[in-house]
């Protein structure tokens, strides 16, 4: 089935391949985030988490489209 992104889809289950993405979006942007920290790069860091969490909002938008 297709997926729409729609504001009224946030609270309607999101289907499994875009919640896993959402997911590892925010998991990888937290390990790179942390790597930044560790080198010196605040800023990036800071950045590179916003995106992830931007990321990981965005994939609640997404439900199964239904077919009437």
């Amino acid at each position: 089935m297709a997926q729409k992104m729609k504001w009224s889809n946030f609270f309607k289950p999101t289907p499994k391949r875009i919640r896993v993405l959402g997911d590892s979006l925010a998991a990888g942007s937290v390990f790179v985030a942390g790597l930044a920290i560790v080198g010196g790069y605040e800023k990036i860091a800071v950045g590179v988490a916003i995106s992830g969490w931007i990321g990981k909002f965005l994939s609640q938008f997404f439900a199964e489209d239904e077919k009437k």
